[in-house]
């Protein structure tokens, strides 16, 4: 017979961390501890990381069950948002599946890379500033955070290491869907010179009408910092493009 306790929980989430359970039951921590340790050994629960655990359903057998990579990443740190090359991906804006999910955060967190059930997690940590264009949606039973495509996007540009490259994110910039106005403003909003230069020579190549301001600047960048550090310089968005513009050119 099932403890009434894990029914209590599952009553209420498909995960839960100590404190949830500490709160729910009114039991010391101690007790809590106790619970918890025979919980899982009963295989009533799963432990995703210290303190966070997952609810094993009924007639599940434990270590044959377990929830969407999503919900994981979401009890993995507190503020969170799925981002980057996995909101790209989930987006429809590329047909590279990331091996990874990447999730963004304001907070600290001691490990930033982890493996949990299977599934590879790195966690960013970014400026305050930088946490906006979030959408909410529903995987399973569950709402989930994730940037939008636009910001997505703007990410991209701006950490290309966690994008699968420029590339990528050029693919991602002829989708008819985007909104070239939300784009040109969050490009503005996460104050990086190096996103706004990206995305006027993307633009510029691509053919895309973005309107974007001129940077006011004598240093280059790299277009692409994962390729290697050697190309031609362009002077209108102080950019070195260190990949073959023949490949972007391509993709109009």
């Amino acid at each position: 017979m099932r403890n009434q306790t894990i029914d209590l929980l599952a009553r209420q989430w498909d995960t839960f961390s100590f404190e949830d359970a500490l709160n729910i039951t009114g039991l010391s921590r101690e007790s809590l501890k106790k619970l918890i340790y025979r919980l899982e050994r009963n295989g009533w629960i799963e432990r995703i990381e210290k303190g966070k655990y997952m609810i094993i359903p009924l007639g599940t057998e434990k270590g044959k069950y377990t929830l969407h990579e999503f919900i994981l990443g979401s009890v993995l740190v507190t503020p969170y948002c799925i981002s980057y090359w996995t909101a790209l991906h989930y987006h429809g804006l590329t047909e590279q599946i990331p091996s990874t999910v990447f999730i963004q955060t304001t907070a600290k967190k001691k490990k930033q890379e982890q493996e949990v059930f299977g599934v590879n997690y790195r966690i960013v940590r970014i400026k305050k500033e930088k946490m906006f264009g979030i959408s909410r949606i529903r995987i399973d039973e569950t709402s989930v955070n994730i940037t939008d495509k636009e910001k997505t996007i703007v990410d991209c540009l701006d950490k290309p290491n966690y994008s699968g490259g420029i590339v990528e994110v050029a693919k991602a910039l002829n989708n008819e869907e985007l909104d070239n106005e939300r784009l040109r403003t969050y490009s503005e909003n996460i104050r990086n010179s190096g996103v706004l230069r990206r995305l006027g020579y993307l633009s510029d190549t691509l053919g895309l009408d973005m309107q974007l301001p001129r940077i006011d600047t004598r240093n280059y960048l790299y277009l692409d910092p994962t390729m290697s550090k050697k190309g031609p310089k362009n002077s209108r968005w102080k950019l070195v493009i260190n990949l073959d513009e023949k490949v972007l050119g391509e993709l109009e």
